[in-house]
């Protein structure tokens, strides 16, 4: 009897329709999983928080808080993601779950644009990695967030560094023969377009930009005309008040062409990267449990 009494104390009891339900670790991880897997993050979470909470000593409790922030990650809560991940790492520095929360962290920040962040934290991983592969996977994320930030002679850099018994898994010959298409890239010159915007919609035209060009002429254009015809009858004041106007659409004309030879520039480059990840990343991650180290290995690869 008195055994029984303590049990029910340790362990979490559910009541439906009158009946106790003893949930032991095992049952209420699979449930936490269940949510997991079914893609709904936020239950997981709460039934991950709960698991741990009831048994701080369980097996699972490393890979239960590695799965908090994985699902804080799938749920798009980019800095809930870091902070649980670093928890993690800050209590069980030396497991296999901190290694990918390293990863984990890394991709969060990626996220949230804070690429520098995200570099910090993949050199921290280097320095403590315990073996060459996972040294070669930071050095992998590390070139992609370089060239999230259109560096692309850091990111080859990066990916230089990768031991020679890795190259093959990450098809660097392949990934540096795309990177090299780069060369390729059209660009065009926000001065040029300023220069050239000097004749209302050429810096447009140059941008290809067509129909900014097109209405950029025909507002400016019809402004002057305006403007002369009202000094050629000599009504000075209107004359006056269509030119202050006509500055402020010539002024933005020129501006707006500038803009354009940045946004165009820029949208090459996002349409670069976006090939590059369609065509040429690898992603590898470490699978396994805490004796087992195992690589997870999938591939977007069009040669």
């Amino acid at each position: 009897m008195a055994a029984a009494i303590i049990a029910i104390c340790l362990f979490p009891v559910y009541s439906y329709a009158g009946q106790a339900v003893l949930i032991d670790p095992d049952r209420q991880f699979h449930f936490a999983e269940h949510y997991f897997q079914k893609g709904e993050y936020y239950r997981a979470i709460g039934e991950y928080e709960r698991f741990i909470y009831f048994f701080p000593e369980a097996r699972q409790v490393k890979l239960a808080r590695y799965r908090v922030g994985l699902a804080y990650l799938k749920g798009e809560r980019y800095q809930e993601a870091i902070q649980a991940f670093q928890l993690l790492i800050e209590r069980y520095p030396n497991s296999v779950h901190a290694i990918k929360s390293y990863l984990g962290t890394s991709e969060a920040y990626v996220q949230l644009k804070r690429y520098d962040e995200a570099l910090i934290n993949l050199e921290n991983l280097i320095t403590v990695a315990p073996d060459q592969n996972i040294k070669d996977e930071a050095y992998y994320q590390c070139g992609w967030v370089y060239l999230e930030k259109g560096l692309w002679e850091n990111a080859q850099t990066c990916f230089d560094k990768i031991s020679a018994q890795n190259r093959e898994k990450y098809r660097l010959k392949q990934l540096l023969k795309e990177l090299d298409k780069k060369k390729n890239l059209k660009h065009k010159n926000p001065s040029v377009a300023g220069l050239l915007a000097i004749v209302p919609g050429a810096g447009h035209l140059y941008c290809e930009r067509y129909r900014d060009a097109l209405v950029s002429f025909l507002v400016n254009g019809a402004l002057i005309i305006t403007a002369y015809e009202a000094f050629d009858h000599d009504n000075d004041a209107l004359g006056g008040i269509i030119t202050f106007v006509e500055l402020g659409f010539y002024s933005g004309n020129i501006y707006s062409a500038v803009s354009s030879a940045h946004k165009y520039n820029r949208d090459e480059k996002y349409r670069f990267l976006r090939y590059l990840k369609e065509h040429a990343k690898i992603n590898i991650s470490f699978g396994g449990s805490e004796g087992n180290k195992a690589l997870m290995l999938s591939c977007q690869l069009s040669f």
